[in-house]
């Protein structure tokens, strides 16, 4: 086959199918608000967003007299604000090469690189999000009964049967991949031993991922803490675009940290069915969205942004207390034990996660750059040429954004 003199379309073309073949998981996330960033001709720019509303809910009226409720939407947004890519430089005479040799020695590798940061990335925003975690951390999945609580919380949490995802770490997958094989179930063991592949589990779709991120608790020292305060819940109005709020607490040692994505429980407060607001028996699990290091003082007061926010009533009702009355003097008990990292699996309905990737703008006095689109996914490329070294130099870039939409639909998994 004569070889074609390589061109911008041509690479990004050659990236872009990879990009396709290899996202993965990622396939698997929400993407219709892609099409509400496909109207620009000229593309986007970085930090470009748009609204998302969180859905109304009710209660069931009994009876005959009619009870009128508000409907009360919070909306987020999305914003696409991750620009990444590779740079990279041809010859003269490496302009020449085959598209199928040019696919396999640079685009392929640049390619990987960029999808898995992109894929480390949004399960790092995912897990950081979820405050609910099963199992115990630090243990490795190798049952079926293990890998069974991440499904079994969205079922108390009414998540729906449908287009559930699982994303294992390589040990977790393998741990579980080595018991698939005793089934006594012919295909799914000829699956498991041949292939490697573990597929469909108990109505979820499972993947292992490679650059499945780590958690490392915050350090905590020997703290005993405790809320601090009554009349601690807020209500769905105050909540309803962030899904967090500020608890109030003291009792921590001094200079303890406190990390974004440390999950605890407090003392009496438990976790609501969704529909019908009755307790499920479970201690609510919240994640602490935001860094904090603790007041020097263990009088002193330390404020944590928490999600989910407690609301006690309601049709968006998260928790209810019992065998307390107040949310003053809960014990606040950690998950985990405190500066130990843990790989974060993750059961989830695909519809907790939105991902857009979008057009990147060309820039204006950009020559024979050029902006491939396909399947809800792009990729540009732009030359720029070395006279003094005869070297073409090419950067390639993607645009994108993701968001946690719906943290209550996920869950962790240890």
């Amino acid at each position: 086959m004569a070889n074609t003199t390589l061109t911008a379309s041509i690479v990004a073309k050659a990236a872009l199918a990879i990009l396709d073949n290899e996202l993965g998981w990622l396939k698997r996330l929400y993407r219709a608000h892609e099409s509400e960033f496909s109207n620009r001709v000229n593309g986007y720019k970085i930090g470009d967003t748009i609204s998302i509303r969180r859905p109304a809910d009710f209660t069931v009226r009994s009876g005959a007299t009619m009870d009128l409720q508000d409907v009360i939407e919070g909306k987020t947004t999305l914003s696409i604000d991750q620009q990444i890519g590779v740079d990279f430089s041809f010859t003269s005479s490496d302009m020449t090469l085959e598209v199928s040799d040019l696919a396999e020695r640079v685009m392929k590798p640049a390619m990987t690189n960029i999808i898995n940061h992109m894929a480390n990335d949004v399960a790092t925003q995912m897990y950081q999000g979820f405050y609910n975690w099963v199992g115990t951390p630090g243990n490795e999945l190798s049952t079926y009964a293990e890998f069974a609580l991440g499904p079994e919380r969205l079922d108390e949490l009414a998540v729906p049967m449908t287009d559930r995802v699982a994303l294992l770490s390589p040990a977790d997958h393998w741990g579980l991949l080595g018991n698939q094989t005793g089934l006594y179930i012919e295909n799914v063991a000829r699956a498991a031993y041949r292939n490697g592949s573990l597929g469909m589990i108990g109505g979820v779709d499972t993947y292992m991922s490679q650059v499945t991120p780590t958690h490392t608790t915050g350090s905590r020292d020997a703290s005993t803490p405790l809320t601090d305060g009554t009349g601690q819940n807020v209500t769905y109005d105050t909540a309803k675009n962030t899904w967090t709020q500020t608890l109030i607490t003291d009792g921590w040692d001094s200079s303890a940290t406190i990390k974004a994505g440390d999950v605890f429980t407090l003392d009496g407060v438990y976790m609501v069915n969704p529909k019908t607001k009755v307790t499920t028996g479970i201690l609510q699990q919240f994640v602490v969205t935001a860094d904090v290091t603790a007041n020097e003082t263990t009088t002193l007061d330390t404020n944590l942004t928490i999600s989910p926010p407690l609301i006690l009533s309601g049709p968006h009702q998260t928790v209810t207390l019992s065998g307390v009355s107040t949310t003053d003097g809960l014990t606040i008990t950690p998950v985990g034990t405190a500066s130990t990292a843990y790989k974060q699996n993750m059961v989830f309905h695909k519809n907790s996660m939105a991902l857009a990737i979008v057009p990147l703008e060309m820039p204006q006095g950009v020559v024979n750059g050029a902006r491939e689109s396909y399947k809800d996914m792009s990729v540009r490329v732009v030359p720029v040429y070395d006279g003094v070294n005869d070297v073409s130099k090419w950067r390639l870039d993607l645009l994108y954004g993701r968001k946690l939409v719906d943290p209550r639909i996920g869950t962790r998994l240890s």
